[in-house]
């Protein structure tokens, strides 16, 4: 393993961090112990992703990011340095399996944006399309399959990261309150017509804005990553709160 910041940080990047006043900030962080390999934190983080986006380099020098998407868990830890994920049947253009190829340099960034909390990762990658999916434990019709060898790793700032939520997320959510307004609509007096709530009409107050934070740190994108109450339930409390107590 190698340090994220020796990586990330040119000579140029550290002169506009000395310009800006945040070098000795990072400087610190950087005097850091390299960690042998990902945690449990960062092993459950990835586990629990369903997206994430990569990147590799092109013959000519060019970057090309590649969004990368399945279930919960199709981005597999194997160990704590090696990564591994099922290239799906696409629309065949293989760009990133050509990049690999010629340079096995590559970046993740995955993100929990319920929670506000991003992962960003260095590896150096091998696409294998003759793989067995089966053999490495992955499941699914593949054109091939990756494996990253983790070079280096950093939890990135909070600050910015718009909380998403995915259907299924927000229907889990709703669906007491869709009850609870059905029942409503039930009792006995319960005006007809105007004045209620259908499923389709949804629940129309907007959600509280989440605030935006406003200091960058590893320890709270941690704290985020395991923030064991997501943000999409806590968004929704107030309008549960206000429905549930209507008579």
């Amino acid at each position: 393993m190698e340090g994220y910041f020796d990586i990330a940080f040119s000579p140029a990047a550290r002169r506009h961090q000395q310009r800006r006043g945040s070098f000795e900030q990072y400087q610190a962080a950087a005097s850091e112990p390299v960690p042998e390999g990902l945690g449990d934190d960062e092993v459950t983080f990835l586990g629990l992703r369903d997206t994430f986006d990569l990147a590799s380099v092109g013959p000519d020098g060019w970057p090309y990011v590649q969004h990368r998407d399945g279930p919960p868990g199709f981005l597999r830890v194997l160990d704590p340095t090696h990564l591994a994920w099922v290239d799906r049947p696409g629309n065949r253009q293989y760009v990133s399996a050509g990049n690999i190829d010629g340079d096995d340099r590559v970046a993740l960034i995955a993100v929990d944006y319920p929670n506000r909390a991003r992962l960003k990762v260095y590896g150096r990658a091998r696409f294998d399309p003759d793989a067995e999916p089966a053999e490495l434990g992955l499941e699914g019709r593949a054109e091939g399959v990756v494996t990253v060898a983790v070079v280096a790793f950093d939890w990135n700032c909070p600050k910015y990261i718009t909380p998403r939520f995915t259907a299924d997320q927000v229907e889990s959510v709703l669906e007491p309150l869709y009850q609870r307004i059905t029942d409503l609509e039930h009792q006995p007096g319960a005006s007809e017509g105007g004045g209620t709530l259908s499923r389709r009409q949804g629940v129309r107050e907007r959600p509280p804005r989440h605030p935006s934070t406003r200091s960058c740190s590893k320890a709270k994108a941690v704290a985020a990553a395991r923030d064991d109450t997501p943000i999409l339930v806590k968004m929704f409390e107030r309008w549960r709160d206000t429905v549930l107590t209507l008579r």
